[in-house]
């Protein structure tokens, strides 16, 4: 198991090599406008991420290629984490995410994002929102779950595996707003979308049937979708494009949404950042760490739909 390996060997057997820097004129900012993003999707595309755009002088941090700006930390791993490997035709490089050391209740885990306790004010699109999508490319790369750090039972497993999503308002670093991972349902692991409406309150989980080995075996690249329509309640997930078939795993109401006033929005809050690969972006502790590769990030402000999906998938 390669996340067992002391953080040498991580470097060596699972990274690869680095990816060079790109050139000045490359670095653009603002949304895409090139054939990278479906055209309907570009007006919501909050923040966008290719891993082939780190910030001029710090190659640590990504680039924003969506219309907010909000850069992102490669956290622990920095440059190192930028590596060659093609996720589509399009990609140029991606990012690995991994478990360092599982036995140490330390913070050294590789994972990105951004935090700010008091909100980041980029990310209001968030704010009193009726909706958003989290989807990219996806590569499992390693054992996942992974062993919990936090406790001394060598046999303790991370309940989760944290992909991609949208922090909260007022979160401590894990509770989120929009979310794509892989949670513990009923004592078996699920691909799930996991939304929060109100800061505090309840989430409400879709997850997928299929087998999550299945929607993301070892070694191979995927595409996955998550969609969140915080009016209606209805989420979604897909897969190559193709909706996956789920199930809710609560038959209430843990959005409130019965009842006035009309639309159901989120809290009127800025989420406290963005978590990618792992929880807590501010880096004051492990939890749910990805043993994976991610390529082409987007956050949306609003549920795209099934056409618009499948259209992104194939671009």
């Amino acid at each position: 198991m390669i996340v067992r390996r002391l953080p040498t060997a991580l470097l060596t057997a699972l990274l690869g090599a680095t990816l060079a820097a790109v050139p000045a004129q490359a670095q653009d900012r603002g949304v895409d406008k090139g054939p990278d993003v479906f055209p309907s999707l570009k007006p919501n595309l909050v923040g966008y991420y290719d891993f082939d755009h780190p910030v001029p002088g710090n190659p640590a941090k990504e680039r924003d290629r969506g219309r907010s700006g909000t850069d992102i930390d490669l956290i622990n791993g920095g440059a190192a984490m930028r590596v060659q490997d093609r996720a589509h035709r399009r990609s140029g490089g991606a990012v690995q995410f991994g478990q360092v050391n599982p036995t140490i209740a330390g913070n050294d885990d590789w994972k990105a994002g951004i935090f700010s306790p008091t909100g980041v004010p980029s990310l209001r699109a968030y704010n009193a929102g009726r909706g958003a999508t989290v989807m990219g490319w996806f590569k499992m790369t390693g054992t996942n779950p992974s062993p919990n750090s936090t406790t001394a039972d060598p046999n303790d497993m991370f309940n989760a595996v944290g992909l991609a999503g949208v922090l909260s308002g007022g979160s401590n670093g894990h509770d989120v707003r929009a979310l794509l991972e892989l949670i513990n349902v009923n004592g078996k692991l699920h691909v799930v979308a996991l939304g929060r409406r109100l800061d505090g309150g309840n989430s409400q989980t879709f997850a997928a049937e299929e087998d999550w080995r299945s929607i993301l075996p070892t070694g191979t690249w995927v595409h996955l979708a998550a969609t969140f329509d915080f009016d209606d309640g209805t989420m979604a997930l897909y897969k190559n494009g193709e909706p996956l078939p789920g199930f809710y795993t609560r038959a209430d109401d843990p959005w409130k949404l019965e009842g006035d006033p009309e639309p159901d929005l989120t809290s009127p809050t800025d989420p406290a950042g963005i978590k990618i690969g792992g929880s807590f972006p501010q880096n004051t502790r492990e939890q749910n760490p990805c043993n994976c590769r991610m390529d082409t990030l987007m956050f949306l402000d609003r549920p795209a739909t099934a056409a618009e999906v499948k259209h992104q998938y194939r671009r």
